[in-house]
């Protein structure tokens, strides 16, 4: 279970403003639960939060391909024709993802998600599971 400290609307209406062409900021658990969003429309951030889990699942099992990989992912690009989707390991059981349109400064988005995934993890924990505790 990931539980939120404090509210993170801040954070990503930072990273929003600091980027132009983000559309969508999805905070979210490896689970596919949505954690906090910015931007777009809510049932969006619900449906790419529960696909981000399977990408996610996706690219840790490539990553495991991969010689002297520890199998862990840390970064997903997605370009399209009309934009790009960015997901990016956020600490432990948390993933921040960013919907940006085709004009988006692909370097700066990445330096920008990485500044924020490290005051995200101050904000997000997955707590330790007990024996005998049941998810």
């Amino acid at each position: 279970m990931i539980q939120q400290r404090g509210n993170m609307d801040w954070m990503l209406k930072e990273l929003a403003d600091d980027v132009p062409s983000i559309h969508q900021i999805v905070v979210l658990s490896a689970d596919g639960l949505r954690i906090a969003r910015h931007g777009g429309d809510p049932d969006v951030a619900d449906r790419l939060a529960a696909a981000c889990a399977g990408l996610q699942s996706l690219a840790a099992a490539v990553a495991t391909e991969i010689p002297y990989s520890d199998g862990l992912m840390k970064l997903v690009v997605i370009e399209v024709t009309g934009g790009f989707f960015y997901l990016m390991a956020a600490g432990t059981g948390a993933y921040l993802a960013v919907l940006a349109g085709e004009t988006v400064d692909a370097g700066l988005v990445g330096a920008r998600m990485r500044d924020m995934v490290v005051r995200i993890g101050a904000h997000l924990t997955s707590p330790p599971r007990h024996d005998g505790q049941s998810g």
